[in-house]
C-alpha cells in the first residue's frame, strides 16, 4: 500500500540546456538595457552641454551659418560712336562695405567706430544706414558705405576683416566716360539704384545695391546694356564669409550700343557752338540725315561731366550745376522749347502753298507793318512791325527776306475797312499744319526727357488763359511767335521733312546693338511717323525760297564754300519788354545740304543770340567740316 506526504515521492530535474539559456537571455537583456542607458546618459549630457554650456555659441552660429545665394553682376556693355571708337569704359574699383544681417548687434558701435576711422564715414551715419537695412527684403546684400576708396585704404580694411564681422571690401564696376562733356546729354550716366527704383525693379532681378542708367542712352537701353545677373550658391561661416561655393550661374554680358552720332562732327559742332556763345546762357545744333532720321550730332550747352555721378557725387560740383543759370543738366536739344521765331514761316509758307491761299507769283507789299483795327473798338489800332519795309515780295522773295508782313497775310489774311481783302490760313488751320509736322508732339527720340512743345489754338487760349483768340493771336502764331513754342530737336525735324519729300521721320540716336562677341543684333530702321502729303510742286517752291535766303537773302551768313545750302533764319522775341519798346531775342537758324540732293539738316539755337549774326554763321561751319572732310576723304580736296 502506497504512503505519502503531499509531495512528490521524488524531485523534478530541469533540463539543463534550458537553464543556460535563460541565464544568457538575461544577460544580453542586461548589457543591452545597460547601452541604452549609456547611450542615453551621452545624449542628455551632450544635450545639455549644447543647451547650457554653449547655447549662445550655437544659437549665433545657425543665424549665420547658412547657404545664401549671391548675385553675380553682369559687365556692362560698351557705347561706341558710329565709328567704332568706344564712348564709355568699365573701370574696377574698390569699395568700403557691410552686410548688415553678419554684424553682431553687441559689436555694431565698436564695427563702426573702427570704419570710421579706416574709411572716414562718421559711424552715426554707418550705424543709421545698416539698422535701415536690416529692416528692409534684403539685409544680406552689401552695403556700400564708401566708393572709390584707395588701394592702402582697401589693404588696411583686408587685414582687419577677421576682427570685423559683417566688413566686406567689394570689388566694383565704375563707368567712365571717355569725352565726358562732349556727350554728357546723349549717353547720361549710371548710378546707384534708389528705393523708387528698386521698388519698382526688384520682380525683374535688380538688388539693392545695383547700378544702372539714369539719363540718356544709359537710360533708354538699361535692360540693352545691362545684361542677365548670374548667381552663386554659397556657405558662410559665422561672421558671413564665404567658405565655399556650392553651385554656380554664371552672368551674361550686356550687348553693346553703337551711336549714329559721330564723335568727330560731334567735337566740331560744340567748338562752333561755343564760340559763337557770346552772352548766350545756353545753346544747343542738332545734325540730322533727312534720309533715315540718324542724329549725326546733338550738342547742348552748357555741358557738364557726367563721370562725377559715377561714384560717390561732389555735393559742391553737384550743387554748382543746380544753381548754374544756363541750366547745365538740362538737354536743351530736346527738353526746353522756346518761340521758333522766322524758322516756323517754314511751316506757315508751305501750308499756305498747299491749301491754295499763296502760289510763287502772289504778290504782298511789306511798307514795314500792318495796322488791324480792335474789332470791339474800331478806334484802337494794333500795329504789328516788319523787321524793315521791303516792298512788293512774290513767294521766294517772301521767305528769302523773311518778311512778317507776308507771313501775316499768309497766315491770317487781310481785312480793310472790315473787309477781307487777303484770305489767310486761320489758326486752326494753322495749328492743324504745325501739328502734321509733329510739333505739340515728342518726336520719339531714343533719349528721355523730351518736352511736347505747345501748339496753341482758339480752344487752348480759352482753356488756358481764358481769353478769346484774336487776330493779333494769329499774326504771331504764323510768324513763330506768340504762344508757340518748339524744341530744336522738333524743328530740324521739319527741315529734314521739306528736304525730303514730307516724310516726319523718328530721330535716333543709337545706330545698331551687338552682342559681347561683336555681332549685329539689331539695327535701327528708317521709322516715318507720318507723311505730310504735299505737293512735290509746292516743296520746290519752299526750297527755292530757302535758296534764295542763302544766295540772296537773310540767311547770306550760312552760305557755304562747298555745298548749295538752303536755308531759314529766326530771332524770335521773347520776355518782359523793355522800357525802349523792345525784347531780348534768341537766335534760330535752320537748313539743309545739298540743296538738289539733301543728305543733313541742320538746326542751330542761341539764347540771347541773333539768326543771321550768330547762328547761321555757325550752321555755315557745320557744312564746311561735314562737306569738306568727306571731300578730302575722297581726294577731291587734296
Amino acid at each position: 500500500m502506497a504512503y505519502t506526504t503531499g509531495r512528490k515521492p521524488w524531485p523534478s530535474e530541469a533540463p539543463k540546456g534550458l537553464t543556460d539559456e535563460s541565464r544568457a537571455v538575461r544577460q544580453k537583456l542586461f548589457y543591452l538595457g545597460l547601452v541604452v542607458f549609456v547611450v542615453f546618459a551621452v545624449l542628455t549630457l551632450q544635450l545639455a552641454r549644447l543647451q547650457l554650456v554653449r547655447g549662445r555659441e550655437y544659437e549665433a552660429r545657425a543665424e549665420t551659418n547658412r547657404l545664401r545665394q549671391v548675385p553675380i553682376t553682369p559687365s556692362r556693355g560698351l557705347i561706341y560712336d558710329r565709328n567704332g571708337l568706344p564712348l564709355v569704359e568699365n573701370r574696377a574699383t574698390f569699395a568700403a562695405a557691410v552686410v548688415p544681417a553678419d554684424i553682431p548687434k553687441d559689436r555694431q558701435t565698436e564695427i563702426t567706430i573702427a570704419l570710421q576711422e579706416l574709411v572716414g564715414v562718421p559711424a552715426g551715419d554707418i550705424s543709421r544706414q545698416i539698422d535701415e537695412r536690416r529692416k528692409s527684403n534684403d539685409p544680406f546684400s552689401p552695403l556700400v558705405l564708401k566708393e572709390g576708396i584707395s588701394e592702402a585704404t582697401a589693404f588696411a580694411l583686408r587685414e582687419r576683416l577677421s576682427d570685423l564681422p559683417g566688413v566686406r571690401v567689394v570689388v566694383q564696376p565704375r563707368r567712365e566716360y571717355v569725352d565726358g562733356p562732349l556727350l554728357s546729354h546723349v549717353l547720361g550716366f549710371v548710378g546707384r539704384i534708389d528705393e523708387e527704383e528698386y521698388a519698382r525693379l526688384r520682380a525683374t532681378g535688380y538688388s539693392v545695391s545695383d547700378r544702372l542708367g539714369k539719363t540718356g542712352v544709359e537710360l533708354t537701353y538699361e535692360s540693352v546694356l545691362r545684361g542677365a545677373p548670374g548667381a552663386k550658391d554659397v556657405e558662410t561661416d559665422a561672421s558671413g564669409r564665404e567658405l565655399r561655393v556650392l553651385d554656380q550661374t554664371a552672368a551674361k554680358p550686356g550687348s553693346s550700343v553703337v551711336l549714329s552720332i559721330d564723335l568727330d562732327l560731334q567735337k566740331k559742332v560744340t567748338e562752333y557752338l561755343k564760340a559763337a556763345m557770346g552772352s548766350s546762357r545756353n545753346g544747343a545744333a542738332v545734325v540730322m540725315d533727312v534720309r533715315s532720321g540718324e542724329i549725326l550730332a546733338l550738342v547742348s550747352l552748357p555741358t557738364y561731366d557726367n563721370n562725377i555721378f559715377t561714384s560717390s557725387v561732389d555735393e559742391q560740383a553737384l550743387q554748382k550745376l543746380l544753381t548754374d543759370p544756363g541750366k547745365p543738366l538740362l538737354n536743351h536739344a530736346i527738353a526746353e522749347m522756346y518761340p521758333p521765331g522766322s524758322i516756323f514761316k517754314q511751316i506757315t509758307g508751305l501750308a499756305a502753298l498747299q491749301e491754295g491761299i499763296a502760289h510763287a507769283g502772289t504778290l504782298i507789299t511789306s511798307r514795314g507793318y500792318i495796322q488791324v483795327p480792335n474789332q470791339y473798338n474800331p478806334s484802337v489800332v494794333y500795329t504789328f512791325k516788319d523787321w524793315a519795309a521791303l516792298g512788293t515780295l512774290d513767294f521766294y522773295r517772301g521767305v528769302a527776306m523773311s518778311s512778317d508782313v507776308y507771313f501775316y497775310y499768309l497766315a491770317g489774311g487781310y481785312y480793310e475797312n472790315g473787309k477781307e481783302v487777303f484770305q489767310g490760313l486761320g489758326a486752326t488751320n494753322l495749328a492743324r499744319w504745325a501739328r502734321k509736322f509733329g510739333l505739340g508732339a515728342p518726336t520719339g527720340i531714343d533719349l528721355p526727357g523730351e518736352t511736347p512743345g505747345l501748339v496753341p489754338d482758339p480752344e487752348w487760349k480759352e482753356k488756358a488763359i481764358g481769353e478769346p483768340w484774336v487776330i493779333g493771336d494769329t499774326y504771331n502764331f504764323g510768324i513763330g511767335q506768340g504762344f508757340v513754342a518748339t524744341t530744336p530737336i522738333q524743328m530740324v525735324r521739319v527741315t529734314a521733312a521739306i528736304a525730303n519729300g514730307g516724310d516726319i521721320l523718328v530721330p535716333h540716336v543709337v545706330k545698331e546693338i551687338r552682342d559681347s562677341s561683336g555681332k549685329v543684333l539689331s539695327g535701327a530702321h528708317r521709322v516715318v511717323q507720318q507723311n505730310l502729303n504735299v505737293d512735290p510742286r509746292n516743296f520746290n517752291v519752299l526750297r527755292e525760297g530757302m535758296r534764295e535766303a542763302v544766295t540772296d537773302g537773310t540767311a547770306k551768313t550760312a552760305a557755304s564754300r562747298g555745298v548749295a545750302v538752303a536755308g531759314k533764319t529766326g530771332t524770335a522775341e521773347f520776355g518782359e519788354r523793355r522800357p525802349d519798346g523792345s525784347y531780348m531775342e534768341h537766335g534760330w537758324f535752320t537748313g539743309y545740304a545739298p540743296f538738289n540732293d539733301p543728305e543733313i539738316a541742320i538746326v542751330v539755337f542761341l539764347d540771347q543770340g541773333n539768326g543771321a549774326l550768330t547762328a547761321a554763321p555757325v550752321a555755315a561751319k557745320i557744312f564746311d567740316y561735314y562737306f569738306g572732310r568727306r571731300s578730302f576723304a575722297s581726294g577731291e580736296g587734296r
